[in-house]
Formats: structure tokens, sequence, C-alpha cells
């Protein structure tokens, strides 16, 4: 307290507005005469209104019946389906088209590059497919061949290289 010299302060602080305590009497008493003039509030209630208000207001209150917003109803229902429908054509159309290939759609050329090319078959497993019988000399022998294949073959397959001999 002395840091701050509180001790010495003469002052309250407290200030009362003037002529206060001169016309607290007049005051005083304009409020016992008025209480005393107004018994009563002004306000009326009927008689036997807390008898039949407990009835009153359940009858108003169980004639609302309560609104029941169902989960499933039609038109979500068809929102719902409308889309699933849609992303199934999606997936059907776009994301899921597959190409079918079958052996007749496949060019003989093609197949024979990516076997040279990728040495996927060698001189022993083409031995195991084929069988002695197969390789019989009456099987080469009945098999025709036309000029024309044989000459487009020939033309497509040798080069002039290979006709040369050293």
């Amino acid at each position: 307290m002395k840091n701050r010299k509180l001790h010495n302060i003469d002052q309250t602080g407290f200030k009362v507005p003037n002529d206060y305590f001169s016309s607290l009497n007049d005051r005083l008493l304009s409020e016992v005469k008025l209480k005393a003039q107004t018994e009563s509030s002004g306000f009326t209630m009927p008689e036997n209104y807390l008898d039949h208000l407990e009835d009153t207001i359940l009858s108003k209150v169980t004639k609302q019946e309560p609104k029941v917003i169902p989960l499933f109803n039609k038109r979500n229902l068809i929102y719902v389906s409308s889309i699933a429908a849609a992303i199934l054509l999606l997936f059907n159309l776009s994301v899921l088209k597959t190409n079918s290939y079958t052996f007749d759609s496949l060019d003989i050329e093609t197949v024979e590059n990516y076997i040279i090319e990728e040495n996927l078959i060698n001189s022993y497993d083409l031995a195991t497919l084929i069988t002695e019988e197969e390789l019989t000399e009456s099987s080469f022998i009945d098999v025709d061949l036309d000029e024309e294949n044989v000459e487009t073959f020939l033309l497509n397959h040798l080069d002039v290289e290979d006709l040369l001999v050293d």
C-alpha cells in the first residue's frame, strides 16, 4: 500500500447526484401511495381456468398428426435408379469396351513376325509338336501346290543373294 500511496486517499470515489437525499422522502412516499391505490394489476383470470387448462392443451396437441416423410418414395427411387442406369451405361459403352479377337481376324504374317521377332518358338519346341507319323514322305508328296502360290512365296521371301552361289 505504501508503494501506491493508497493510505493517503481521502475520497471514496463514489458520487451522489445533487439533491438526492433531500428528495428521497418525497419519492418513497409517492411510490407507497401508488402501490396502495393499485391493489389489482389490471389482469383478470376466468373462473375455473386452471381446472380445464390441461384438458384444452391436450385436446389441441393430439389433433395434429405428425408429418412422416418416407425414405423410399417414388421420386427418390426414380432419381437413384436413373443415376445407376447412367453409370452402368457409361461403363458398358466406354470403359469396359472389349475387343473380341478371333483366329480368323488375325493376319498370318503378323503372327509369323511375332513368333520370329520374339523368339518364342525354337526348333526343339517344333520337334515336340510334330510326331514321327506326321513326318512321313507320303504326307509331303500328296500336297498339291499352286504355281502362283510358290512363285509369290519365292518372290517375297527370297533375296538375290540367297540364289548366288559362292
